[in-house]
């Protein structure tokens, strides 16, 4: 969540920033903010001031009773009963008041970075970088759904039958390249100094509200009947929940994690051409990389991701284009996020692969991620994030741009991974 100071100091920039990212009556909701955050000052000042009258009668009565006067005593004794209950009182106030201010605070989305440009939805994300040339495919060259049947290698039947709509089966040489994939990947984070961690794919409610999946996006998220738990969308989740509520020491960072886990998403929308077969699912696989670093380290972190996931792209051998999101398409919790896009060539479009995002403190202040400098003072770090990949659209681009009339080709730096360097019917 926003941090106040910000939002009190620099009021017209959040809000024209919250603005950007189309949050209504953003001046409104601030001004309800540091309206909350006076009344909880002026509370807890009162609070102060009742507790410490409170103490120094009960040293008075301590001293009357020293000498004998019991009767002088109990008159101050009433007195300290009434500030008990006053106190009580004001405790009570004052819990209710940080408890509207942090609901307020929870419903207003992380400002943008200077450089997000003004916009609605995806078709406003500014293109900075496009690289590979886009393959051309044999006469009759097929969509992946068409393919994985013809090859056998993902069956969408199977997974209706077993779970529903949006959960694939992956057999043979599709499972073989789905496990590659994911090996592939975890290696070249960890070569670049990333420490794998396997996490628990459920989480609790206090996990989603940390890092900003609740309370904003219960409706995408699958919840565990009767139970305070929810799968996972993504191991930022779980990965990031690991440095709640704790003080890193200066020496630890930048934390740099890798994960592989299974994700789930409701997806709820329209079915059409441009959600068949593995362009979108109810579950899917990816793999995770996550920092925590010093504010001033943040921006060079996040170049430095955005380097790591095009260079996977690259050793793919996919052509891709990197997009900075508009204000419109930026998530809630994001402050600044690239999209990396794959080209399916069969489909003709660019297939969204991975997104990487910079967050600052907004995840830090939720989850009371701090770090202690040697002047002893704590102070919120920053969290990025980024898929490093989702693997069903790079699969479906894989399938498609190697399509040839011997079988489906398997890139080079894959096929130590695979055990095979074609697919054939």
């Amino acid at each position: 969540m926003l941090e106040i100071s910000d939002l009190r100091e620099r009021k017209e920039e959040m809000a024209a920033g919250l603005e950007l990212k189309l949050f209504k009556d953003a001046r409104q909701a601030i001004d309800r903010v540091l309206e909350l955050d006076d009344l909880r000052k002026n509370t807890q000042n009162q609070l102060d001031n009742k507790l410490a009258a409170s103490k120094s009668l009960a040293k008075e009565i301590g001293g009357l009773m020293k000498q004998g006067k019991k009767a002088e005593a109990e008159e101050i004794k009433q007195q300290t009963a009434a500030l008990k209950s006053e106190s009580k009182a004001l405790s009570d106030q004052l819990a209710q008041i940080e408890e509207d201010l942090r609901n307020q605070l929870y419903k207003m989305p992380n400002y943008p970075h200077p450089s997000v440009k003004p916009g609605n939805s995806d078709e406003d994300n500014e293109i900075i970088e496009e690289k590979g040339s886009k393959p051309e495919l044999p006469e009759g060259a097929k969509p992946h759904w068409e393919l994985i049947k013809e090859y056998g290698i993902v069956d969408f039947e199977l997974g209706n039958k077993i779970t529903g709509a949006g959960f694939p089966v992956f057999r043979g040489a599709g499972a073989r390249l789905q496990r590659g994939l994911v090996n592939f990947f975890i290696d070249q984070a960890i070569e670049a100094g990333y420490m794998e961690i396997q996490p628990p794919v459920v989480v609790n409610e206090a996990s989603g509200v940390a890092t900003g999946q609740l309370p904003d996006k219960e409706g995408q998220m699958y919840k565990v009947e009767n139970e305070d738990l929810y799968l996972i969308p993504t191991a930022e989740v779980p990965v990031t929940n690991l440095y709640r509520d704790e003080i890193i020491k200066e020496q630890d960072l930048p934390i740099k994690n890798v994960a592989f886990t299974p994700c789930f998403r409701r997806e709820a929308g329209s079915w059409g051409a441009h959600v068949r077969g593995l362009n979108r699912l109810h579950q899917f696989d990816k793999v995770e990389i996550v920092q925590v670093t010093q504010p001033e380290d943040s921006a060079k972190a996040h170049e430095e991701m955005c380097k790591h996931v095009t260079g996977l792209l690259e050793k793919l051998e996919l052509p891709y284009r990197v997009l900075r999101l508009c204000g419109g398409d930026l998530t809630f919790t994001s402050h600044l996020t690239f999209d990396m896009e794959v080209y399916s060539a069969a489909q003709d479009k660019w297939l969204e692969c991975s997104s990487i995002s910079n967050f600052l403190t907004y995840q830090a202040n939720r989850l009371k991620v701090r770090c202690k400098g040697k002047d002893k003072k704590s102070r919120l770090l920053h969290t990025l994030n980024g898929s490093a990949l989702a693997l069903p659209r790079i699969m479906a681009a894989l399938l498609e741009n190697n399509q040839t009339p011997e079988g489906i080709r398997i890139p080079k730096t894959l096929v130590p991974y695979v055990g095979f360097d074609i697919i054939k019917k």
